[in-house]
This record gives structure tokens, sequence and C-alpha cells, in this order.
């Protein structure tokens, strides 16, 4: 399957990133449309039967992991990379286990993006993305950074249920979330 026959969701609740995006894909010869909620994804989804899913890790709030399933279940055949601004080892590994095929930090560009659906893109089937180990030990911070999201994910993003297990306060989870994960 060619690019002018391939079908993109881009589902991103940031309208000027999801806009970009979608006349990115366009540009390079994909049939691309846009969702700006899960309601909408899922919608699109079945009617459009994408090939290729592009899906943000966060949908104004709610989780885009939990829209893995039902964008399964829309649409089978999809290869799904789920984009992320704040990137951890655990949410990634919950998104290939709930059926993405890839995870990526953003910024990403179109060519890294197109890359992530690996051999779908030569008409292949498409193959879950393998994580390869770090070649150097995470930093201590980074370390904290991944406990933290592995322990948020077992609570289902509950901040205060999470403050608790950490016996940490809440305003400090809050704060230690608000920032950009750190450097491996």
């Amino acid at each position: 399957m060619t690019a002018l026959t391939q079908r993109v969701l881009v589902v991103d609740d940031d309208p000027a990133f999801n806009r970009i995006l979608c006349r990115a894909l366009t540009r390079r010869g994909y049939s691309v449309s846009g969702a700006h909620t899960p309601t909408e994804a899922v919608t699109l989804a079945a009617l459009e039967r994408p090939d290729l899913i592009v899906l943000d890790l966060n949908l104004a709030g709610d989780s885009g992991l939990a829209l893995i399933a039902p964008l399964k279940h829309a649409r089978p055949e999809a290869s799904i990379v789920v984009l992320t601004g704040y990137a951890s080892i655990a949410t990634a590994v919950e998104a290939i286990k709930l059926g993405a095929n890839q995870y990526l930090a953003k910024p990403v560009d179109v060519d890294t993006l197109l890359a992530a659906f690996g051999s779908r893109n030569a008409g292949d089937e498409a193959t879950p993305a393998v994580c390869s180990p770090p070649n150097a030990p995470l930093s201590v911070d980074r370390m904290e950074w991944e406990h933290i999201q592995r322990i948020l994910l077992e609570y289902g993003g509950n901040i205060s249920a999470t403050a608790r297990a950490l016996k940490m306060h809440r305003r400090t989870l809050q704060r230690k979330l608000g920032k950009r994960p750190a450097k491996a």
C-alpha cells in the first residue's frame, strides 16, 4: 500500500499541533483526518477506516492509553503510534501491551513518525516496537521519574492515591509531574 492509498487518523487535543501534523502528512500523499476528542476519534476510526493512527497520550486530561482498545476494536488492522510530551518507560510498556505499535516522545518530525509505523508503510504486517536496553545506567532523577510514572499508572492516574503510595505530599508530586522528565 502506498502513501497515496493509506489513510491516517491524527488524534490530538491541541488544535495547532493536530492541524500542522495533518497538513504535513497530507503533503506526503496520505489521506488524513484529525480528531480532537476520544469520541470523535472512535467515530472517525469506524467511518474512515484508517490504516495508521497517531494518538496523543494526554487528551485534555484523559489518557490516550484508554483509547487504544476502542480504536483497535473499530479498526483492528490499523497501526497505532502513541505520542507524548512526557515519555516514561512505564507508559511505553503499557501502550505496547495495549496494542500500540510504537511510542514516541514529542517533539517528533514527520520522517520519524512515519518510520515508527515501520514495515507497515511498505505494506507488510506491522510489528510492535522492541525497546533495547540503554547503553548507560539511568540517572537518579530519571529513575525517580520512571518510578513515579509506574506508580501513577498503577493508580490509574490518581494523583492523591499515588502521593499516598509514594509517602509524598500531593503538591510535591504535582510539582514533580509538572516538570519535564529528567535526562537519562
